[in-house]
């Protein structure tokens, strides 16, 4: 059981709640590739993105200086003119930097997490930093260490791509040690310099075969902040696993010199908390990502998100930053707060994650501050980095069009910063981790309950008011429109899917919202006359051509059903295939509405029909021997990470949401 944390601990600072910020700037290495994702968001080239940032209230900004990209090269050589320039302005925006010098990576390409001169390689570059920049207060030398040794020394997932477990403590250590020496260099120019250490921090959850893992792996999520506290000691949980290993005198080594962070910084996702099941027929519909099966002494297991299957059995966000705050005693900090899902529940969970932290304040516990993350969106973290597919999930901007464009998340975070109550639509209603686990939500935040109009018929109203239904907002449907009337209630928004838009129904649906101060979404045909008539209401969504999980002529249903049966189907290089599905539109549609986006947007996707094919295959496990290909394949393929005009997922990301709906709609 916890300690009454009813009263604030003795000398506590009272102090309001702060909102944080920072851009998913993580350079990790695969194989040869460093992937960026500073270049991919576009936040290379735009500084004015900085004042966008601190327009939203952030008092602080998680920022890399990074030792990948300031001495690529050689060790020798810095190159601070990226850096000189953000940093300054962010320092004439008045908000204050916590610098990142080593964001999921490896390190140059002459070192990595397993070299022994990882660590001072680190502490040299920290120095050079912080001689650079002596104003600077706050670091992170290492984000995420425990969490950057797995995937790099445990699972493979990026470089050094080793899958041992003395690997991954040996990298954890070089980290460890690395945050420890660059602190070290740091105040030796700025002895007011703290240390802001995150991590990921979850709960693993078990069935009875699996417990004796999930307990291991609980002793294990604390390793990080444990070692840079000196608590790695004999009678330590792991002491004696790590020493077995050869690495006791490491252990000794750094608790007897440890460094203790300032504040801890505990990063926590929904997919934070994770459940071991050895009842694979259970999760026969779990998603790509987590597709792989795992084996531990024997028992052969999934390893999928906890709060999807398990409820209110679960730990959750408040309990385990309680659990930070009675191990450490320190002060703590939401370092990253983030959810790649629709619009309604990024604004749902990081409104529950700051009330829960308000309340968390009242009972006692030293709670600085919650980081909104992802300010800019994040790309292919459905597939961990490992490959440049282009999925992205939208942040606080979206950046899908080139710049930085203002989602439903800035008012919400305006709000809260200037402690106001956000009122946005879908507030009033639990977000999906909540629903059917017998528990309400503990807010009292309540968004609009004026309704959506959606206006039209067919696969693409259905689709919409499907989507409606699962997000948990009010909507009206009705075939058709009479621009001269009144409705019975008014809605606050439009969303029209009649497709046959012409000028006269733009200025027509423009008049209407106009009186009523509402936007609206027009779904038309591609090649659309001149728009406009949409004014300064209305959002104009051009689409070409659609399909449906039930339309068994659609090419994606052709192929997806001749490789669950085992067939051949015949696919053409040469041709292309641009259809879109229809529940991807619906949602895309919502999430604008929800933002609050005019003028005009493309829907649109273009790859051959055997990039479609073998998508298909790939993801429904299908026998891609399957596919008799035909032609040369002049015609483009489907595209990378680069930032896409369009507003559709990826083709991956569709295809593997069809799977899923098509398979469903047979049984």
């Amino acid at each position: 059981m916890f300690q009454d944390l009813s009263k604030p601990p003795a000398n506590s600072e009272v102090r309001p709640l702060e909102l944080w910020g920072g851009h998913e700037c993580t350079v990790n290495r695969v194989g040869d590739q460093w992937f960026d994702q500073t270049f991919w968001s576009g936040h290379q080239d735009r500084l004015e993105d900085l004042s966008l940032f601190a327009g939203l209230g952030i008092r602080s900004l998680r920022y890399p200086a990074l030792w990948e990209r300031i001495s690529p090269d050689n060790p020798d050589h810095q190159d601070f003119a990226w850096t000189d320039a953000r940093l300054a302005e962010i320092r004439r925006l008045g908000m204050n930097p916590i610098l990142t010098l080593c964001h999921h990576g490896s390190g140059p390409h002459y070192t990595s997490l397993l070299d022994e001169g990882f660590a001072p390689g680190l502490a040299r570059h920290a120095a050079a930093v912080a001689a650079r920049y002596p104003w600077v207060r706050d670091y992170t030398p290492v984000n995420e260490p425990l969490t950057t040794a797995r995937f790099s020394a445990l699972y493979g997932y990026w470089y050094p791509h080793r899958t041992d477990e003395r690997s991954m403590w040996v990298a954890l250590l070089n980290e460890i040690d690395a945050t420890r020496l660059a602190m070290r260099a740091i105040r030796e120019i700025n002895p007011a310099a703290r240390l802001i250490q995150t991590d990921d921090l979850g709960h693993c959850h078990a069935t009875p075969p699996l417990q004796g893992e999930a307990d291991f792996q609980n002793e294990r999520r604390w390793m990080g902040w444990d070692l840079l506290c000196g608590m790695v000691v004999p009678g330590h949980a792991l002491f004696e696993r790590l020493a077995g290993l050869g690495l006791a005198d490491r252990l000794r080594a750094i608790a007897e010199d440890p460094c203790p962070p300032d504040i801890i910084g505990v990063n926590h996702y929904l997919s934070s908390e994770r459940l071991l099941d050895h009842r694979i027929e259970r999760h026969e519909a779990r998603s790509f990502a987590d597709r792989e099966l795992g084996e531990i002494d024997g028992v052969v297991h999934v390893d999928v998100d906890a709060i999807a299957h398990i409820g209110e059995d679960a730990v959750g966000f408040a309990a385990l930053l309680e659990q930070a705050w009675q191990r450490y005693r320190l002060p703590v900090a939401v370092t990253e707060c983030h959810l790649g899902g629709t619009r309604d529940d990024q604004a749902r969970w990081f409104v529950e994650v700051w009330e829960l932290a308000s309340d968390l304040r009242r009972r006692g516990v030293d709670l600085r501050a919650v980081t909104v993350w992802s300010l800019l969106g994040a790309w292919d973290w459905n597939r961990m980095v490992t490959r440049p597919v282009g999925h992205y999930e939208s942040g606080v901007f979206d950046v899908r069009m080139g710049s930085p464009r203002p989602t439903m998340m800035a008012r919400v975070l305006k709000d809260l910063a200037q402690g106001r109550q956000p009122d946005v639509p879908g507030l009033g209603t639990p977000g999906w981790w909540r629903k059917d686990q017998g528990f309400a939500r503990a807010s009292a935040v309540r968004g609009s309950s004026a309704p959506i109009l959606i206006v039209g018929t067919g696969a693409l109203a259905e689709a919409a008011a499907a989507a409606c239904r699962a997000r948990d907002l009010p909507h009206v449907e009705t075939a058709e429109l009479d621009t001269s009337a009144s409705t019975r209630r008014i809605p606050w928004a439009l969303l029209d899917v009649r497709l046959d838009v012409t000028d006269a129904r733009l200025d027509a649906l423009h008049r209407w919202c106009t009186a009523r101060e509402i936007g609206g979404v027009v779904f038309g045909r591609a090649e659309l006359p001149p728009s406009g008539g949409a004014g300064d209401r209305l959002l104009v969504a051009e689409v070409k051509d659609s399909f449906t999980p039930a339309d068994a002529s659609a090419l994606p249903a052709r192929i997806l059903d001749a490789l669950d049966a085992g067939e051949p189907i015949k696919v053409h290089a040469d041709s292309t295939w641009h259809q879109l599905y229809v529940p991807d539109l619906a949602d895309a549609a919502i999430d604008l509405l929800l933002d609050g986006m005019t003028g005009t947007a493309a829907f649109e996707r273009r790859c051959t029909e055997v990039d479609l094919a073998r998508t298909i295959a790939l993801i429904a496990d299908g026998d891609p021997s399957l596919l008799n290909e035909r032609g040369r394949g002049d015609a483009p393929a489907s595209a990378g990470h680069v930032a896409s005009r369009s507003f559709i997922p990826t083709l991956e990301s569709t295809i593997e949401r069809f799977v899923r709906e098509r398979r469903q709609l047979r049984c």
